[in-house]
Parts: C-alpha cells; structure tokens; sequence
C-alpha cells in the first residue's frame, strides 16, 4: 500500500485514476491545480506522486522542485503523447517514469510496482512495532498498549498529536492489529471541497450531479469490514458533519442520487492536531460528532517527550535510505548526540527530512552523514521557543529565557540569536558570559 498523490487538471482522469489506484489498494488524494497541490505537499508527505507536465496555475516542473526541497518520493508524469515523454525523458533523466494517456490498470501497477515494494521492504523491518512504529521509550511503550487494547474492540478511535508525530502510521497499527478482513482505506477531510466531501464519503449515483459519469462507492463502503481513517477530520465544514454523524450512529448509508440504504461496518479512526480544549474552544468539531469519533482518544507523544527513540528512529531511516540508494551509509557519535538533543517540532517527519537531507550531503570518503549547521527549519513554530510570562518574575529573568530559548531554537547559532533578536553580537556575548558567572 502506498500513499499517492494525483496532480491533473482533467476531473475525469483524476476521478477514473484514482479509483482504480483504490482498487489496487493504495491511499490517494487529489488536485486538479499547481496551488492546491502544492498546498497538499506542505501539510503531509508522499510516497508517489502522479503528476500532470501542465497544470492551469503553474508547471509540473515547479512543483517537482518543491518535493526535492520537502518530501521523498517515486514521481511518475502523465502525458499525452509518446513525443512529449522522449523530450521530458531528456530533460530530466532516467529516474522519473511515465504514463501516457489513456492509462489502464496493467500500465498503473507497473508505474507503482518499485514504490510497493520498496515500502514493503520498510516495513518488514523486524524493530518495528505494528509492522510501522520504531520506539522503545515509555511514551510509546504506553501507546502501544493503548493500540493492543483498542485492537481488541470495534471502537472508533481519535489520534491527537501535532503535526508530524505520526498520525497516520499509528491509524495504520491499529488497523494491523485489529487484524480484521477488509482493507485500511483513508480520506483527507482537509484536502476535500464542501462540494466533493460528500461524494468521497458517502459515494454517489450514475448522473447525481454534473460530472457524475458513473456511480462511485464511497471510502465508507470501500473500507466495510476493516478501517477508515479521516484524516484532518476536524476541518471538515461544520454543516456537513450533521450527514457523516448519521451513519456513524445508524452504520447506514444512501449514496448521493440514490435511495438505497446500505449498511456499513468498519472502524472509524480519526486525526486531528488539534487538543481536547481547542476542538471545544474553537467549535471546529460538534460535540455529538466528538463523542463518536473519540470513543477512545489516543495522544502521540511529540518527539521531544521520547528523545531516546531518535537513535532507533534514526537508524531505521538510515536502513531505508540505504536500501533505497543501495549505499553503505552510517552516523557516528557526536552527529547521533546533536540529532538526539535537538526539539524537532516538526517531529518524526522533521527528523526523516533531516536525515534524508543529511544522507544526500554524505562524506563520500567516511560514508557518514553530514549534518546542517542548524536544523531550524521556516515552519518552525515561534511558540516553542517563547519565554513565560508570570507575576513576580522580573525583566532580567524574561530576558534571560528570551536569549537562551533564542539560542537554543537556532541550535546554539550565537550570530543568528543575535540578528533576530535585534542586538549586537558583543552584547549577546556579554549578556552570556554573565549568566555563566551567575551560575559559577
């Protein structure tokens, strides 16, 4: 199973492609623009993309360079004409493949084939939990107790963590460890329109609405005796969530444009970023629908409460580059400890793009990594390094947290602390040498 991304401005192709990747068992989301794809990139990583050369806002090119600079991926371009492939070929060489249209289930499953595989290979890793989580630390000895006892029942569960712990990966445990028949099917509730989400839930009926060439089963149907994971599900626009309630409490279903009742059985396990107390306080999410999804709530644990796992995580990543790129590449000690004791706030995912980063600028005389200077990265978020405000404590002492909380998120950068908190770096030094002299 392999998690895709489809890029192209024809609704028809992508609607007809993407069922038949779901037939073959893989997770998909879609865009028809530059914009939107590009949108989707930033939020969540893939492990193939299937890619339009021209899109209405933009070019396929431009979109390539941003996964270079974000994700790891298999790339595959759709064209219309066996010329237009040979002169792509010669631009951008060997490594990328083709579809050209009108593409067929035989010409997907090709295109797909070294994707599937590699990622089988991933998971037949025999440190993995699952067949997909890497950690021995109490953190996650605890979730894997949670997702062992959950397994047991037909609960519908909540995954709640930031961004980048995982998410996924452990609806995909939960999944594995329910060991049930039917299939992990997964729909991204913040990457659909008001307009589509019901369709893609639910399914609708040949000639229901403009565009509706042929009838369409919905993700529930399509997971029916085994999981459906709703990603995002907290951005899904208020007014629909009245319809999805409804076949969570009935297991019942009427496409759109029918009137058939269907009955459907499976596991709804659902993701958000969001806390408890933000899903109350920002009202994204009603609280009859919260009862139902989060019969049993399961909160990740961010990297930074489970350090002693990035030694494991890191190798794991190591391994994998190294059967990707069929190297020989290592770590040594003081690499590891620097990797060891950084926050990650973009977390696991953040740690995986360091390491791949660190993997291509490889020492290829010591086959080592070669890490940054610093790790800090645009989406870094400003509040894990802000000092806190209490009454009684002084100007000195908030100044003090600003400098070395500035310090520590530029990974110890003494000249960039210095520009962006907007003073000298003789006046850093100074300030720095006096805290030391308050501790000595």
């Amino acid at each position: 199973m392999a998690k895709i991304l489809l890029v192209d401005d024809d609704q028809t192709f992508v609607n007809t492609t993407r069922e038949l990747l779901e037939m073959l068992g893989h997770i998909v989301a879609s865009a028809t623009s530059f914009s939107s794809a590009k949108e989707i990139l930033n939020r969540q990583s893939f492990d193939h993309l299937i890619l339009d050369l021209i899109l209405p806002d933009g070019s396929g090119l431009n979109l390539l360079e941003s996964i270079e600079d974000h994700n790891s991926c298999s790339v595959t371009l759709v064209t219309g004409h066996p010329s237009v492939k040979s002169l792509v070929k010669d631009l951008l060489g060997p490594n990328i493949s083709y579809l050209i249209k009108p593409i067929d289930l035989q010409q997907l499953k090709a295109a797909l084939d070294t994707t599937t595989s590699s990622i089988a290979e991933l998971n037949s890793d025999k440190d993995l939990h699952f067949g997909c989580l890497v950690g021995e630390s109490k953190p996650m000895t605890n979730l894997y107790q949670q997702i062992e006892r959950v397994a047991k029942t037909k609960a519908n569960v909540m995954l709640m963590g930031e961004s980048g712990v995982g998410k996924e990966m452990v609806a995909s445990a939960i999944h594995s460890a329910s060991q049930v028949k039917g299939d992990l099917v997964a729909a991204n509730c913040g990457a659909l329109t008001s307009e589509l989400i019901g369709s893609e839930l639910f399914g609708h009926e040949k000639g229901a609405f403009t565009g509706a060439i042929q009838r369409k089963e919905g993700v529930f149907e399509r997971s029916n005796g085994g999981t459906l994971f709703l990603d995002e599900v907290t951005e899904m626009p208020i007014d629909q969530q009245p319809n999805l309630l409804r076949v969570l409490e009935t297991q019942k279903l009427t496409r759109i444009g029918g009137t058939e009742l269907i009955n459907v059985n499976c596991r709804v396990v659902s993701a958000t970023n969001r806390s408890e107390a933000q899903l109350a306080e920002e009202k994204c999410l009603r609280e009859d629908m919260y009862y139902r999804l989060a019969v049993f709530p399961i909160t990740i644990p961010p990297l930074r409460e489970r350090k002693e796992d990035i030694p494991l995580l890191v190798e794991h990543f190591i391994k994998g580059f190294n059967r990707e790129y069929e190297s020989d590449i290592g770590v040594d000690e003081k690499s590891l400890e620097r990797l060891s004791t950084y926050d990650w706030p973009g977390n696991v995912r953040e740690l995986r793009h360091a390491i791949h980063r660190a993997y291509i600028m490889a020492d290829v005389t010591t086959n080592l990594l070669v890490l940054p200077e610093n790790f800090t990265s645009p989406f870094s978020k400003a509040e894990n390094s802000s000092p806190g405000i209490t009454v009684g404590k002084t100007v000195e002492d908030v100044e003090r947290e600003l400098i070395e909380s500035t310090l520590k998120h530029y990974d110890g950068d003494k000249k960039k602390t210095a520009e962006v908190l907007g003073v000298s770096l003789k006046t850093l030094y100074n300030r720095l040498n006096s805290y030391s002299e308050e501790t000595a």
